[in-house]
């Protein structure tokens, strides 16, 4: 490999269910090599091969491997070893992808395609899950990047994926910021969040319930609460020194959250407006509304695709 030649290796790994093969396909459209399965004994030799994707000015290589419980020789303590020591190298960007997804939504799955969990072959199937969960849990606490597909459609998820993981990379910290309900469960793949139900509801003004936090109505109502500038002020002072040491860290991405009751008005409204002073700033920003209503997430995608990652 030639000295204009970068390599950027993503190892695909989550629990059994979450998408993993959905996400591999998806990484393929988008210039990597996907390759699924591949022993750990062999993950070095594989890196150290294999051909060069041509994008623009020069070269790089981009290479994805899935990496799961169903993996010849796989064990949470070897798969992390090969990494650090991919890591250690130096010839190469190396980063984790950990595919998340609700323990309800992957037993819907399991017993809808009525396949076996692989850990839970005489058991049943939420039983494997559990242990799945609790055994790869350190791979999560290491992952460059969750990704929680509770929900998700294909193309939302393919979507998400070019976003963070775009062929000509960046040294950039990439923020996401995203509104939720927590009637609908806090985001798995969340670094920061902030519970803004303490703010005024515009729910409960008839006029103002069917309006979004994106509209100037309900943004002037929340923000004329005596509590909504101090938190802001806070919240933008906390930031402000956080985001380079996150940098300095070598984090890659990083997710911050604003949930309330409904996930339509205060907690979207916040996660415009620090999208907006964040890009302000010159940072890089991904502004998602998950729980806002179908198009919300992915305006792009045809109604009609409704198959699950």
């Amino acid at each position: 490999m030639n000295a204009e030649t970068t390599t950027r290796i993503l190892l695909v790994t989550g629990l059994s269910g979450a998408g993993k093969t959905s996400a591999l396909k998806a990484l393929e459209d988008m210039n990597w090599e996907a390759i699924d399965n591949v022993p750990l004994s062999l993950l070095r030799n594989l890196v150290a091969t294999g051909h060069d994707v041509q994008l623009g000015q020069g070269s790089q290589r981009l290479l994805a491997i899935g990496v799961d419980i169903r993996t010849r020789d796989f064990a949470v303590d070897a798969f992390l070893q090969r990494y650090d020591e991919l890591v250690a190298a130096g010839d190469a960007e190396v980063q984790i992808l950990f595919l998340d997804c609700d323990d309800e939504v992957l037993r819907r799955r399991y017993e809808e395609t009525r396949h076996r969990h692989p850990l839970a072959i005489d058991r049943p199937v939420a039983d494997g899950i559990a242990r799945e969960r609790q055994l790869i849990s350190p791979l999560r606490d290491r992952a460059d990047l969750v990704v929680d597909t509770t929900g998700m459609i294909l193309g939302t998820l393919k979507q998400t994926l070019e976003e963070h993981l775009s062929a000509t990379g960046t040294s950039e910290l990439v923020l996401f910021v995203t509104s939720f309900s927590f009637r609908k469960g806090l985001p798995r793949e969340a670094d920061l969040v902030f519970d803004v139900r303490f703010l005024l509801n515009p729910h409960y003004d008839a006029a103002l319930r069917p309006l979004t936090g994106r509209d100037g109505a309900v943004a002037e109502y929340i923000m004329a609460d005596d509590g909504y500038r101090t938190f802001f002020d806070g919240l933008t002072a906390l930031l402000s020194p956080l985001l380079p040491r996150y940098k300095a860290e070598g984090k890659s991405y990083l997710t911050i959250a604003f949930g309330c009751t409904g996930g339509r008005h205060r907690s979207v409204l916040l996660a415009e407006q620090l999208a907006a002073w964040l890009e302000t700033g010159g940072q890089r920003v991904q502004l998602h509304h998950r729980d806002l209503g179908p198009g919300s997430i992915d305006p792009a995608v045809p109604a009609q695709e409704k198959d699950k990652p």
